[in-house]
């Protein structure tokens, strides 16, 4: 991995860490799935004038069946899938199923596209999960949320979704690379919005809350649509291209890190001693999935 391409990564995971914050400002007045139709909505209408002034808008022309397809997978149906269990699920367990992200993406990669699988990748995926399984559990424990979950059929159901949102999403990764590539970062982006802004539009409409959300609520989701959905995934799949499906989905790890670090500077919330050992686990995993470390030896000179 080049050192743009981690600066990249790092740059996405505190993005979409930090996405945790608008978040939980706008959900309230917005609702999960209105929020994330504003929020698809407002990237693409961000992303769509400079790809305009990039000269690049007739990508979305020529690409548009697999751009569709790739908002659907990427956007649309999963935000609707975990829009749907956050409403039974704890934030905790949501989390445990998103960071299996790496997961599913690593082995349709591998089934699918052919890409490496070894024994170190392999154990830097485990130790990934692993990590945020442990972050997740701490927090849980900390609030008493899955001591007071109901495992029901309903239950049952919003696992199921997160199970199909977080499959989508390693889909979509390989989608991306195998049919996609060659095209600009930002057409990618602003195609895949624009889809899932269409496919969002009627569900929205149907979910929109009663009373209309405050200027608050509208700044954070503005802040949504220009950083987490906006600037983010221009950098998510320029990194697809470079590093691969599974290198490029191992941000996932990283997002509850830095949503940690951003809830101890910004919003005075505690960090453990076991909430560090999680972090440091989930940092040495995420290494080994990119190649980080262990270092191959240089091949000597002849």
């Amino acid at each position: 991995m080049k050192p743009r391409d981690l600066t990249d990564l790092l740059l996405l995971a505190a993005i979409w860490g930090g996405s945790f914050l608008f978040m939980r400002v706008a959900v309230p007045g917005f609702g999960p799935v209105a929020l994330a139709f504003v929020r698809v909505a407002g990237a693409a209408l961000l992303l769509l004038p400079l790809l305009l002034l990039r000269g690049e808008a007739g990508v979305l022309r020529q690409r548009w069946r697999p751009l569709l397809v790739l908002g659907l997978l990427n956007s649309a149906l999963p935000f609707l899938c975990f829009g749907y269990a956050v409403y039974t699920l704890p934030a905790a367990l949501a989390a445990i199923f998103n960071a299996a992200t790496p997961l599913f993406t690593a082995l349709i990669a591998w089934a699918w596209l052919g890409d490496p699988l070894n024994r170190w990748r392999s154990l830097g995926l485990a130790l990934g999960f692993a990590g945020v399984v442990g972050l997740a559990l701490v927090k849980s424990v900390s609030t008493g949320a899955l001591g007071q979950l109901q495992w029901d059929g309903a239950t049952g159901l919003a696992i199921i979704a997160c199970l199909l949102g977080t499959l989508m999403y390693g889909v979509s990764a390989s989608h991306a690379k195998r049919h996609l590539a060659g095209v600009p970062a930002m057409a990618m982006a602003a195609g895949t919005q624009l889809a899932a802004a269409l496919a969002l539009a009627l569900p929205a409409a149907a979910t929109w809350p009663a009373r209309n959300p405050g200027l608050r609520d509208w700044l954070a989701a503005a802040g949504l649509a220009a950083l987490a959905s906006g600037l983010a995934y221009i950098l998510y799949f320029r990194l697809i291209a470079r590093v691969g499906p599974t290198g490029a989905s191992s941000v996932t790890f990283l997002v509850p890190v830095f949503a940690a670090l951003w809830g101890f500077a910004f919003l005075g919330e505690g960090v453990t001693l076991p909430m560090a050992l999680g972090g440091a686990v989930i940092l040495a995993g995420t290494a080994l999935v990119l190649g980080l470390w262990p270092r191959k030896p240089a091949a000597a000179s002849t």
